[in-house]
């Protein structure tokens, strides 16, 4: 077997291991913040988490799937480790932006629900006021 396929190999079985553990992470600890957005909704926010997780998988797998060739040939062990650090490197940087963007959209989601059910006034309106007349000369 050839060195260039022993690291797209341990290549792919590392980076689709690190995809499906962020993303079970993401989705673990995400469905916390969708159900304070959702104001309690458990199944809107399982299916939006689901949607979400889907999208990541999509979005990582594809760049993983792309990144996987590589124009030079391995030739000794030092070539392996040296072309997984690379390309596991660029993985980790793709998978903690996507993990720091959905954090980001969450948060931001939460903030905004937040503010709205802040601007319900606490107590429902007691009475009416009759509007004023306007006043002499104006």
């Amino acid at each position: 077997m050839d060195r260039t396929v022993i690291a797209y190999v341990v290549y792919l079985i590392v980076s689709i291991a690190l995809t499906i553990w962020v993303a079970r992470t993401l989705s673990h600890h995400g469905r916390v913040f969708l159900a304070d957005v959702l104001q309690g909704n458990e199944k809107l926010a399982d299916a939006v988490n689901h949607l979400l997780v889907v999208g990541f998988y999509l979005v990582n797998l594809g760049f993983v799937a792309l990144y996987l060739s590589g124009d030079d040939t391995i030739e000794d062990t030092r070539g392996v480790f040296e072309a997984l650090s690379t390309k596991l490197g660029v993985v980790l940087l793709v998978l903690g932006a996507m993990h720091l963007a959905n954090v980001y959209v969450l948060n931001r989601i939460r903030r905004r629900g937040a503010m709205e059910r802040e601007q319900v006034p606490p107590v429902a309106p007691q009475g009416w006021t009759a509007p004023s007349a306007p006043a002499a000369g104006a």
